[in-house]
């Protein structure tokens, strides 16, 4: 399985919509930075994701990796947070065959270096593709209303037309 590096975002929303366990059954292990553990299990104690994450992490299918390359962390912090420059600078550093990002900064310069990238409403996709949701609507819908994940209406469109769902 190719290497996946995540964002606090993808874990966070997955997380709070009870769908952080599609993350291990698609990739099997993801790392993650200190930067992206900090923010998630940390600073996020009694919110959406930190126990599922920390819960992870001791089962081993988590890992937290520090990132060594300071200048690219330093060029990259210039227009990413701390959590999302340690995604892609790690993504560069190990050879990631695949990162989980959600906002479209750091999506585009991830694109910018290369990197295959998906984010929440992808892995929602693959899971309706792969019989793991029944409707990607709902999943969307929860992710909104329960989660507080802002999604573009033409995203929000585009997604469910590409799983063959339509926008109600």
């Amino acid at each position: 399985m190719p290497l996946v590096i995540s964002d606090s975002s993808t874990l966070i929303h997955l997380a709070a919509i009870g769908r952080l366990g599609l993350l291990k059954e698609f990739y099997g292990r993801i790392i993650i930075p200190s930067a992206v553990w900090r923010e998630v299990v940390e600073e996020g104690k009694g919110r959406a994701g930190a126990i599922e994450v920390e819960e992870a992490r001791q089962a081993g299918w988590i890992e937290v990796v520090s990132c060594e390359d300071q200048p690219l962390l330093r060029l990259l912090k210039r227009d990413l947070d701390e959590g999302e420059a340690e995604v892609i600078a790690l993504a560069i550093s190990r050879r990631a065959g695949l990162v989980l990002l959600d906002e479209a900064e750091a999506r585009s310069i991830a694109e910018l270096y290369g990197l295959r990238k998906t984010g929440v409403i992808g892995v929602l996709m693959r899971a309706k593709r792969e019989g793991k949701v029944q409707s990607v609507q709902a999943e969307l819908d929860r992710l909104r209303y329960q989660a507080g994940f802002w999604i573009d209406e033409g995203l929000y469109g585009q997604a469910l037309r590409a799983v063959g769902e339509e926008s109600q």
